[in-house]
Protein backbone atom coordinates (compact mmCIF):
# COMPACT_ATOMS: atom_id res chain seq x y z
CA UNK A 1 0.00 0.00 0.00
CA UNK A 2 0.11 2.06 1.03
CA UNK A 3 2.56 2.42 1.94
CA UNK A 4 4.04 4.35 3.30
CA UNK A 5 5.14 5.12 4.00
CA UNK A 6 5.49 4.55 1.02
CA UNK A 7 7.90 5.94 3.33
CA UNK A 8 11.23 4.64 3.90
CA UNK A 9 10.88 3.30 -0.32
CA UNK A 10 9.16 3.17 -3.70
CA UNK A 11 6.72 0.74 -4.03
CA UNK A 12 6.80 -2.02 -6.64
CA UNK A 13 3.50 -1.83 -8.75
CA UNK A 14 0.27 -4.01 -7.70
CA UNK A 15 -2.44 -2.93 -9.87
CA UNK A 16 -4.36 -6.20 -8.57
CA UNK A 17 -7.95 -4.96 -7.04
CA UNK A 18 -8.97 -7.48 -4.47
CA UNK A 19 -12.32 -8.42 -3.17
CA UNK A 20 -12.88 -6.39 0.52
CA UNK A 21 -12.98 -8.82 3.16
CA UNK A 22 -16.17 -9.75 4.81
CA UNK A 23 -17.17 -8.28 8.31
CA UNK A 24 -16.47 -11.29 10.07
CA UNK A 25 -12.89 -11.63 9.16
CA UNK A 26 -12.39 -7.70 9.60
CA UNK A 27 -13.43 -8.37 13.03
CA UNK A 28 -11.14 -11.32 13.25
CA UNK A 29 -8.01 -9.19 12.77
CA UNK A 30 -5.78 -8.23 15.69
CA UNK A 31 -3.03 -5.21 16.04
CA UNK A 32 -0.06 -5.98 18.50
CA UNK A 33 3.10 -4.17 18.90
CA UNK A 34 5.81 -5.32 16.83
CA UNK A 35 8.17 -7.26 18.73
CA UNK A 36 11.99 -8.58 17.40
CA UNK A 37 10.14 -12.31 17.01
CA UNK A 38 8.17 -10.49 13.84
CA UNK A 39 10.93 -9.35 11.85
CA UNK A 40 11.72 -11.92 9.95
CA UNK A 41 7.67 -12.08 8.20
CA UNK A 42 8.16 -8.16 8.45
CA UNK A 43 11.21 -8.22 6.30
CA UNK A 44 9.71 -10.70 4.35
CA UNK A 45 7.13 -7.75 3.35
CA UNK A 46 9.32 -5.16 3.37
CA UNK A 47 11.38 -6.94 0.88
CA UNK A 48 8.62 -7.62 -1.17
CA UNK A 49 6.59 -4.28 -1.70
CA UNK A 50 9.96 -1.66 -2.03
CA UNK A 51 12.72 -1.23 -3.89
CA UNK A 52 14.52 0.38 -1.58
CA UNK A 53 13.40 -1.32 2.01
CA UNK A 54 14.29 -0.43 5.32
CA UNK A 55 17.18 -2.89 7.19
CA UNK A 56 16.24 -5.18 9.55
CA UNK A 57 18.41 -2.88 11.78
CA UNK A 58 16.08 0.41 10.76
CA UNK A 59 13.32 -1.63 12.20
CA UNK A 60 15.12 -3.24 16.06
CA UNK A 61 16.54 -0.05 16.31
CA UNK A 62 13.09 1.62 15.84
CA UNK A 63 11.51 -1.24 18.81
CA UNK A 64 11.73 1.27 21.67
CA UNK A 65 9.47 3.15 23.79
CA UNK A 66 9.85 6.64 21.06
CA UNK A 67 8.28 4.71 18.71
CA UNK A 68 5.01 2.83 17.82
CA UNK A 69 5.31 -0.12 15.94
CA UNK A 70 2.41 -2.34 15.45
CA UNK A 71 1.84 -5.67 13.60
CA UNK A 72 -1.62 -6.52 12.37
CA UNK A 73 -2.38 -10.24 11.93
CA UNK A 74 -5.21 -12.26 10.80
CA UNK A 75 -4.79 -15.76 12.14
CA UNK A 76 -1.11 -16.03 12.58
CA UNK A 77 -0.88 -14.24 9.31
CA UNK A 78 0.97 -10.99 9.31
CA UNK A 79 -1.23 -8.27 6.81
CA UNK A 80 1.17 -5.22 7.24
CA UNK A 81 2.48 -3.35 9.96
CA UNK A 82 2.95 0.69 10.74
CA UNK A 83 6.03 2.54 12.64
CA UNK A 84 5.31 5.81 13.80
CA UNK A 85 7.70 7.89 15.88
CA UNK A 86 6.36 9.93 18.98
CA UNK A 87 7.10 14.15 18.90
CA UNK A 88 5.36 16.99 20.95
CA UNK A 89 2.05 16.47 20.38
CA UNK A 90 2.76 14.80 16.89
CA UNK A 91 3.35 11.75 15.44
CA UNK A 92 5.23 10.91 12.68
CA UNK A 93 4.13 8.20 9.91
CA UNK A 94 7.78 6.38 9.22
CA UNK A 95 6.22 3.07 7.36
CA UNK A 96 2.84 1.56 7.01
CA UNK A 97 3.28 -1.44 4.60
CA UNK A 98 0.63 -3.86 3.45
CA UNK A 99 1.53 -7.94 2.36
CA UNK A 100 1.15 -7.83 -1.37
CA UNK A 101 -1.31 -10.12 -1.10
CA UNK A 102 -3.68 -8.43 1.01
CA UNK A 103 -3.16 -5.19 -0.90
CA UNK A 104 -6.51 -3.09 -1.61
CA UNK A 105 -8.89 -4.71 0.92
CA UNK A 106 -8.88 -1.75 3.01
CA UNK A 107 -6.19 -2.95 5.75
CA UNK A 108 -4.31 0.06 5.06
CA UNK A 109 -7.15 2.38 6.14
CA UNK A 110 -7.77 0.22 9.28
CA UNK A 111 -4.15 0.53 10.10
CA UNK A 112 -4.53 4.28 9.82
CA UNK A 113 -7.04 4.43 11.34
CA UNK A 114 -5.32 2.53 14.64
CA UNK A 115 -2.51 5.12 14.11
CA UNK A 116 -5.25 7.98 14.26
CA UNK A 117 -6.12 6.77 17.43
CA UNK A 118 -2.42 5.82 18.89
CA UNK A 119 -1.80 8.81 18.06
CA UNK A 120 -4.74 10.93 19.62
CA UNK A 121 -3.97 8.72 22.72
CA UNK A 122 -0.33 9.88 23.03
CA UNK A 123 -1.30 13.45 22.93
CA UNK A 124 -0.70 14.08 19.40
CA UNK A 125 -2.26 16.87 17.23
CA UNK A 126 -0.64 15.97 14.06
CA UNK A 127 0.09 13.12 12.43
CA UNK A 128 2.92 13.78 9.69
CA UNK A 129 4.36 11.68 6.95
CA UNK A 130 7.00 11.52 3.92
CA UNK A 131 5.72 9.64 0.79
CA UNK A 132 7.96 9.64 -2.74
CA UNK A 133 6.48 11.98 -5.04
CA UNK A 134 6.53 9.37 -7.76
CA UNK A 135 4.05 7.09 -5.72
CA UNK A 136 0.80 7.94 -6.78
CA UNK A 137 -0.82 5.62 -4.95
CA UNK A 138 -0.33 5.87 -1.59
CA UNK A 139 -0.99 9.75 -2.67
CA UNK A 140 -4.08 9.03 -3.17
CA UNK A 141 -4.67 6.87 0.05
CA UNK A 142 -3.68 9.72 2.04
CA UNK A 143 -5.09 12.50 0.53
CA UNK A 144 -8.20 10.30 0.71
CA UNK A 145 -7.73 9.71 4.13
CA UNK A 146 -7.50 13.12 5.05
CA UNK A 147 -4.23 14.02 4.56
CA UNK A 148 -3.23 17.59 2.69
CA UNK A 149 0.52 18.33 1.00
CA UNK A 150 2.19 20.58 2.69
CA UNK A 151 6.23 20.38 1.57
CA UNK A 152 8.16 18.91 -0.96
CA UNK A 153 12.07 17.55 0.74
CA UNK A 154 13.90 17.73 -2.64
CA UNK A 155 16.36 14.88 -2.87
CA UNK A 156 14.99 12.93 0.08
CA UNK A 157 14.95 9.39 -0.87
CA UNK A 158 17.43 7.02 -2.89
CA UNK A 159 16.28 5.93 -6.31
CA UNK A 160 17.94 3.42 -9.20
CA UNK A 161 21.05 4.61 -10.30
CA UNK A 162 22.19 6.86 -7.45
CA UNK A 163 20.34 8.77 -8.23
CA UNK A 164 17.40 10.45 -5.41
CA UNK A 165 13.91 11.07 -5.59
CA UNK A 166 11.66 14.04 -3.96
CA UNK A 167 9.27 13.46 -0.91
CA UNK A 168 5.97 14.70 -0.56
CA UNK A 169 5.24 16.04 2.91
CA UNK A 170 1.91 15.68 4.21
CA UNK A 171 -0.11 16.57 7.26
CA UNK A 172 -3.43 15.39 8.91
CA UNK A 173 -4.24 17.32 11.96
CA UNK A 174 -6.64 14.93 14.38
Amino acid sequence: MTGSTVTGAAMKPNAAVREQPSEAVRNAVTLAPMTQDNLEAVMAIEQAVYSHPWTRGNFRDSLNPLFDAQCLWLEGELLGYFLAMRGFEEMHLLNITVAPAHQGQGWGHMMLDALSLLSRHAGAQWLWLEVRQSNQRALQVYERYGFRQVSIRKDYYPADRQQREHAVVMSLKL
